[in-house]
């Protein structure tokens, strides 16, 4: 993966992480942009796509995908940046804490992802077309492909969480360690707390607890220290934590089970 070879002259381009790419490049039909252009294509890329509203930058996550791979910035790895481009975008104006990536969806049906990729390259076809050099018309097809792809990988990861029990799973998986003493008394209050309002403040947590500020410490090191919770900061709100080590009993089924 250091190299990639010309296919029309065999030559071998080095691939230097981060370093836009220097050469001319075609991927199928589609002949990428010189590789001098490739920086004020990038600025206007900049421009286009930053300071969108919540829902534009949802539909900007689509949209941004395609017009990254057709500028190519890169030598090699345009896809793998694009997907993750689009997933950061998507984690951000949805919040999604991670728990879902449209690169799984893109990936389940690479035929039609990129068959929808090669279809925007297209010039436009007529007036009606959009205003720009791109074919608008198929540009909207592969939004809609791409945001039916988030709701299918989103309902996927719903069935096999199944959120609706979540917090008895959680709550039962507390309890148990309570009562091994692996965990403070009293835990099982702050982590409820947690799966109802999604975060809690610290200085919250003394007055959940009827503790003293000390002992209520206590209770929620014990819960960051076993992965329970998160937190930025020894001052910033606690989070529910998502440990892949605690997937067996928070999320059954999230993951395929061991076979000898």
């Amino acid at each position: 993966m250091l190299v990639v070879s010309d296919p029309a002259t065999g030559r071998e381009i080095p691939v230097i992480p981060g370093a836009l790419r220097e050469d001319d490049v075609q991927v199928g039909r589609h002949i990428a942009i010189s590789p001098g252009a490739v920086p004020r294509f990038l600025e206007r890329f900049h421009g286009a796509y930053r300071r969108l509203g919540r829902i534009d930058s949802i539909l900007a996550a689509a949209a941004a995908h395609h017009r990254l791979l057709w500028v190519h910035p890169f030598a090699d790895g345009n896809g793998r940046v694009a997907r993750l481009m689009s997933y950061a975008m998507l984690k951000d104006a949805l919040d999604t804490k991670g728990l879902w990536s449209v690169a799984r969806g893109l990936a389940r049906d690479e035929r039609k992802y990129k068959h929808h990729l090669a279809a925007c390259d297209m010039t436009r076809r007529n007036d009606l077309d959009g205003r720009g050099n791109l074919s608008e018309e198929e540009l909207a097809k592969f939004t809609r492909f791409f945001l039916e792809t988030c709701i299918d990988q989103v309902t996927f990861m719903e069935s096999l969480m199944k959120p609706d029990r979540l917090r008895d799973r959680v709550m039962i998986w507390a309890e148990e360690l309570i009562r091994a003493g692996e965990l403070p008394s009293k835990s099982d209050l702050i982590l409820k707390a947690v799966l109802y309002q999604g975060e809690l403040q610290r200085a919250e947590a003394v007055a959940l607890l009827g503790l003293s500020e000390r002992a209520a410490r206590r209770v929620t090191s014990a819960l960051l220290d076993i992965g329970a919770l998160t937190s930025e900061s020894t001052r910033a709100p606690l989070h529910l934590a998502f440990p892949a080590k605690f997937a067996e009993r928070w999320m059954p089924g999230l993951f395929p089970e061991k076979r000898d």
